[in-house]
């Protein structure tokens, strides 16, 4: 039995970097030509912030994911010079009401063992040598736990006020406090899940405005870092449990639910959550997630889901 899809509404967001403002009516034109030419109807136009984003509406029948597939395809083809972020969903359920979110060079622009590294000695090597290994990880070369415990053993003997010290080189993404406090304004719940440390993520959960954060936890004993992280170690698996606990004990189903992430840590949860997107993110991460984000900062997550400029909380 074959089964028929009637027409759907769906939207194509473009975005950019808000610093670039490269978005035009020429651009615009263009994706909506490119749609009309893979034979979808379009049915509207809207800025969401002049120069920054912009909603194109469409109307097509076939799966959702073929669909969004195609659309995409077209749009990015027309549009292959342009420093542009194409999103494509259906219009019903964009908004969503749970954030889950990574924070090392997602939230945060910083990984904070490269930065506790960076502190414990002068010359650089150490840095270098945790740097290596958490980019190994975060392109899935090497499994990620074993990666986290070899970076931690190096910091063995780290006087605990270098932790401390380390916060203050704490920098946040672009967008990052926006787009937290916007959803949380609007009712959702925001999430920060971490593969890396409480004295880190409970500063950067209280600082952004998260609802709730988890993480992993350092040995410390006599003031000094062991080198040891204490168990269990809350990785990828842990990501995707906590997301699908705390949405479920919220009363929110994973169709209402945002995740992002930019490392093979976040895979789990990106594919598990009702629109999962990749932010400037490892190809590893990039291939697998529905949506991508490489040009536009973290507003563009609230572009995604249709709010407009004058909507997000500075």
């Amino acid at each position: 039995m074959v089964i028929k899809v009637g027409n759907m509404d769906f939207v194509v967001t473009l975005i950019c970097d808000p610093v670039a403002m490269t978005i035009d009516g020429t651009t615009c034109a263009a994706a909506s030509d490119a749609l009309k030419n893979a034979d979808m109807a379009v049915t509207g136009m809207d800025f969401l912030a002049p120069g920054i984003a912009c909603d194109i509406f469409f109307r097509a029948s076939g799966p959702p994911k073929i669909v969004t597939a195609r659309a995409e395809e077209s749009v990015r083809l027309v549009l292959t010079h342009n420093l542009v972020d194409v999103v494509v969903q259906p219009q019903q359920g964009r908004r969503k009401r749970f954030l889950a979110a990574d924070m090392e060079s997602t939230i945060i622009v910083n990984e904070m063992l490269n930065e506790l590294a960076a502190l414990v000695d002068g010359d650089g090597k150490m840095e270098k040598q945790i740097s290596r290994i958490t980019a190994r990880a975060m392109r899935g070369d090497v499994d990620f736990s074993d990666a986290l415990r070899e970076r931690v053993a190096l910091l063995e003997g780290c006087p605990c006020t270098l932790v401390e010290k380390a916060k203050s080189r704490i920098s946040f993404m672009p967008g990052a406090v926006s787009l937290v406090r916007t959803m949380r304004r609007d009712g959702a719940f925001t999430l920060l899940l971490s593969g890396g440390f409480s004295p880190f993520t409970e500063y950067v959960a209280a600082a952004a405005g998260f609802d709730q954060v988890t993480g992993n936890t350092l040995e410390v004993r006599n003031g000094r870092l062991t080198g040891r992280v204490i168990d269990p170690l809350f990785d990828s698996s842990g990501k995707l449990e906590t997301l699908r606990r705390v949405a479920l004990k919220k009363g929110v189903s994973l169709s209402e639910t945002m995740a992002v992430g930019d490392g093979v840590n976040d895979i789990p949860m990106l594919k598990a959550a009702g629109t999962g997107v990749a932010f400037h993110a490892k190809p590893v991460a990039a291939e697998v997630a529905q949506v991508r984000i490489g040009h536009g900062d973290l507003t563009a997550l609230l572009y995604l889901q249709g709010y407009r400029s004058e909507e997000i909380v500075i």
